[in-house]
């Protein structure tokens, strides 16, 4: 996982749901910006936290930049997670 705080990141409603979107599989930047209603500086700050978080990556194609969910981060944090489960009777 990144440096930066990944609840942090994920405390965030617009951040999840940037995330929900993705799972789908890729957009860019305008199609994300659309469906959320928000403008290019506002999904600009929310992609760099994600980014940084290593919860997205991105990809130039053209004149474009396509972000993915970078499932990874997530595989760890379920481990991570999965280790306060209560004891199995």
């Amino acid at each position: 996982m990144g440096d930066t705080n990944i609840f942090k990141v994920l405390a965030d409603g617009q951040r999840r749901e940037i995330l929900t979107m993705l799972k789908d599989g890729r957009m860019n930047a305008g199609e994300i910006a659309e469906q959320l209603k928000v403008t290019p500086a506002a999904l600009s700050y929310h992609l760099k936290l994600l980014k940084a978080a290593d919860l997205i990556e991105e990809y130039k194609e053209k004149n474009f930049i396509y972000y993915e969910i970078n499932t990874t981060v997530f595989d760890e944090l379920i481990m991570w997670v999965n280790q306060f489960g209560g004891k199995k009777k």
